[in-house]
């Protein structure tokens, strides 16, 4: 009897890419929720003077309707998420962030 192994760290399917349960995504994007409402995602660094959060590629998670937050997560194309791309980094202090979400690294692009 011989058994076949596949490795797989992702699949997609019909332009939704999946992961194994479980796993982290790698990497340094993040959806981040900020105090007062906002949210933002892209790729986080620290900035080494005033030690603020960075988030370039920035994406500003302006609506979504009836999906929870779970769903913006799960599907950021979704037809009821609007993403709206800024056009510059957004700094944060760091007492403003409430908390942050490792997501893959094509997240809302």
């Amino acid at each position: 009897m011989t058994t076949t192994t596949a490795s797989l760290s992702t699949i997609e399917i019909n332009g939704v890419t999946y992961a194994p349960i479980g796993s982290t995504p790698t990497g340094n994007r993040h959806v981040v929720v900020i105090d007062r409402g906002w949210i933002v995602a892209g790729d986080v660094s620290t900035d080494e003077v005033t030690k603020e959060l960075v988030v370039s590629n920035a994406i500003h998670v302006f609506r979504w309707e009836s999906i929870g937050f779970d769903g913006v997560l799960k599907d950021p194309k979704s037809s009821k998420l609007t993403l709206k791309t800024l056009p510059y980094p957004v700094k944060v202090p760091q007492c403003s962030v409430i908390f942050t979400v490792p997501v893959p690294e094509t997240w809302g692009v």
